[in-house]
């Protein structure tokens, strides 16, 4: 057999391998992708004739459309309080976990299972019914003698709750993290302690700039998370109060599925993805003053 015939065969069957994540990708992905930047130029409803109107449902949103704005801002308030606040958590009990100790697998374990229960509508029923006025928080804040607290009534406490739900989800990141921490070779931290370093010098000098490459990770995958959350306020507070959690994935539901609004729904996406790819690319370019990589790559 000629060796160019048994290449190409041999690229053949490469290619049969790798036919249905093809065919999945073009069907699935690159079809709708197109398909709704598409339908964002039109005036496309379910079940209507369309018509192209170009970059008018784009003009719309910016011009004129109030509950975009305040939907765009109050999802930008919950990326920036829950991403935070969940990297911090997850690399904390991270490098509690990384201690060893008997049975430490099984902690592991535990603090791992708000992360596949977290996302479901049970939790998220769950949630409401422990931030409610009469729910368990209050009441136990009532028992040591402090005022309830309006959770989810409060417009300016509502938005913290239904970030703490995400905060809680922290499990995948803290995976991460504790794989990233016994990466640290242990020679850094023996020398260290020989020249007299304290625990806070050799955490920022050592520890983050070791993990910063998971850090970049987790905070991009949390960041695209964050801006696409859905289930937490069409579940808990369906928006409410006064439209203060009605986030991005919410007002994109109801404009294409209780409005029927399919092009201004598409054009609002294709928004989303522009702002996500935006801070994608910006987090990327920053990266380069903050992450560091052991053999030197960028």
């Amino acid at each position: 057999m000629k060796k160019s015939t048994f290449i190409t065969r041999r690229n053949n069957q490469g290619y049969l391998y790798l036919a249905p994540w093809i065919i999945g990708f073009l069907v699935f992905q690159l079809y709708p992708l197109l398909l709704s930047l598409f339908y964002s130029l039109t005036d496309y409803s379910f079940g209507d004739q369309f018509r192209f109107v170009g970059m008018t449902n784009y003009i719309k949103l910016f011009a004129k459309d109030h509950e975009f704005r305040n939907s765009l801002a109050v999802t930008f308030k919950y990326v920036f309080l829950s991403v935070p606040m969940k990297l911090l958590c997850a690399l904390l009990v991270a490098m509690i976990l990384n201690v060893q100790l008997k049975g430490m697998n099984w902690y592991r374990t535990i603090y791992y299972l708000p992360s596949i229960m977290g996302g479901s509508v049970a939790i998220a029923i769950l949630w409401r019914n422990l931030f409610a006025a009469d729910g368990i928080i209050n009441t136990a804040l009532t028992y040591i003698g402090l005022d309830s607290v309006g959770w989810l009534t409060n417009p300016k406490v509502s938005i913290m709750t239904i970030s703490l739900l995400s905060v809680w989800q922290f499990g995948s990141s803290m995976i991460f993290f504790l794989a990233a921490l016994k990466q640290v070779p242990k020679e850094l931290y023996e020398a260290a302690r020989v020249d007299g370093s304290s625990g806070v010098r050799i955490f920022f000098h050592i520890t983050l700039p070791m993990i910063s490459p998971m850090i970049l990770f987790n905070m991009i995958m949390q960041l695209i998370n964050a801006f696409q959350e859905y289930t937490a306020p069409a579940i808990i507070t369906n928006g409410g109060p006064m439209k203060s959690t009605k986030l991005f994935g919410l007002l994109l539901y109801e404009t294409g599925f209780s409005y029927y609004k399919m092009g201004y729904a598409s054009a609002q996406s294709w928004i989303l993805f522009v702002i996500i790819i935006a801070f994608t690319c910006l987090i990327f370019k920053s990266s380069s003053y903050w992450t560091f990589y052991a053999d030197g790559g960028v």
